[in-house]
């Protein structure tokens, strides 16, 4: 398996209707996390500790939560906040 990110929850039903500019600046985040994560824990499927806790980024138009899950190697977007002012 390899590292990768993906929506979670409620986070891809926002996905669906929330502008493509917002979008493109999350998943560029969310692939930086990915290259983090991969880099820090090189034995993701072997790793015997808890995860590191999530956290929040803003964007370009709002914010993202994210979650790190090191035994699945996945990096969860698990809440996306649109200002749309």
């Amino acid at each position: 398996m390899s590292w990768a990110w993906e929506y979670a929850f409620g986070a891809e039903e926002t996905a669906r209707t929330a502008p493509a500019a917002f979008l493109t600046a999350v998943e560029r985040k969310a692939a930086e996390l990915v290259r983090a994560a991969e880099a820090q824990y090189l034995h993701g499927r072997a790793h015997r500790e808890g995860d590191p806790k999530g956290g929040d980024i803003t964007v370009p138009g709002g914010m993202f939560r994210y979650q790190i899950v090191v035994r699945a190697e996945r990096v969860y977007i698990v809440q996306l906040t649109h200002l749309d002012f």
